[in-house]
Order: C-alpha cells, then structure tokens, then sequence
C-alpha cells in the first residue's frame, strides 16, 4: 500500500472519532486541555491497535484465502463505508452528561471509534501490508484529528459531525474498489 493510500485510509478511519469528538465538543462538555489530550490520545491509541489484532488475525488466515482474499478486503471495507454512510444519516443524542475523558466512558467510545479498524486490519493483511507503518500512522491522524473535532465541535456545533462520517465511508470505499479493480484486472490471476 502506498503512503498516500494509508494517509487517505487512515483519514477515513479517523472519521468516527472525529466525528465523536466533534459531538463532544458540540455538547454541554467543556473540556481543559488535559481532557482533550486523554480524549484525543486514547482515541488514537485505540485506533492504532485494533488493526494490528485484525492483521495478526488475518496473517494467519491468508494461505486458506488467497485466491479471494480481494473480494474479502473490498466487502470488509465496503462494509465499514456502508456503516458510516449509515450513521451519518442517524439523529445524533443531544446531551451529554458523563465526563466523556475520564474511566469508562472513555473506554467505550475510544472501542467505538476503533472497532471498524479491527476489520481494515483484517483486510491490511490479507493484501499483504506492513501493519507497523500503517497503524502508527492511523493512530496519530486519529489522535490530531480527534483534537481539532473537540475544538471545531466548541465551535461549529453538532451538524458537522454527520458529514465527516459520511465522508470517511466514501473514502474507505473508494480504497476498498481499488484494491478490488487491481485484483481483477490488473494482477496475474
């Protein structure tokens, strides 16, 4: 996978969190600097690792799947677009109450906004990738994006958070029919 392919995939992997930051900031939530960087690290954190437990789960598997290992990258991550086209068009909660950077909660939303990851990182390895790279990468584009949410969300309110995930579902899309269309008719069958 080329550096700007795992830029734009890990753009639209950050997408979910971003969006949830943007919530985040948007709502009655006023967050210190200290919130903002435990909210933006974890999410990134989170972020980074769920690919390398789907790509250590996926190396294992590749020598029974090669011959459609395409097919299975392309519907893992049409699936995942699929999902974040979908909730884009979800009503958003209203109000948040809980301290979201703190124990629990900040556990669960940084699994959240990981878990689609866990699915990319299936399809990383069944095309062969190298995982390190990648999930370093997406975990710091998630942490920094995470950040500036928080920040747009004070400012921009609750409306632009739907359209983030939308945007990161074409993105993830888009990569997913590439490596389809690269299978199909441009590599040795």
């Amino acid at each position: 996978m080329k550096i700007i392919e795992t830029i734009f995939l890990a753009i639209g992997l950050a997408m979910d969190a971003f969006a949830v930051s943007i919530w985040i900031g948007s709502t009655q939530f006023r967050s210190s600097r200290r919130s903002r960087f435990r909210i933006s690290f974890h999410f990134g954190l989170f972020q980074a690792i769920m690919p390398i437990l789907g790509w250590l789960t996926g190396s294992r598997i590749e020598v029974y799947i090669k011959s459609f290992d395409h097919w299975i990258a392309f519907a893992l991550l049409a699936w995942v677009a699929g999902k974040m086209i979908t909730e884009s068009y979800a009503k958003e909660q209203k109000d948040y109450r809980l301290d979201p950077s703190k124990g629990l909660t900040l556990i669960l939303l940084s699994v959240a906004t990981s878990i689609d990851a866990l699915a990319v990182g299936l399809s990383l390895a069944i095309i062969d990738t190298d995982i390190w790279q990648t999930a370093v990468l997406i975990g710091c584009i998630t942490g920094g994006l995470s950040l500036i949410g928080i920040s747009l969300g004070n400012h921009a309110g609750v409306h632009l958070g739907k359209r983030v995930k939308f945007i990161g579902g074409l993105i993830l899309l888009a990569i997913g029919l590439r490596i389809l269309f690269e299978h199909l008719f441009f590599l040795p069958h």
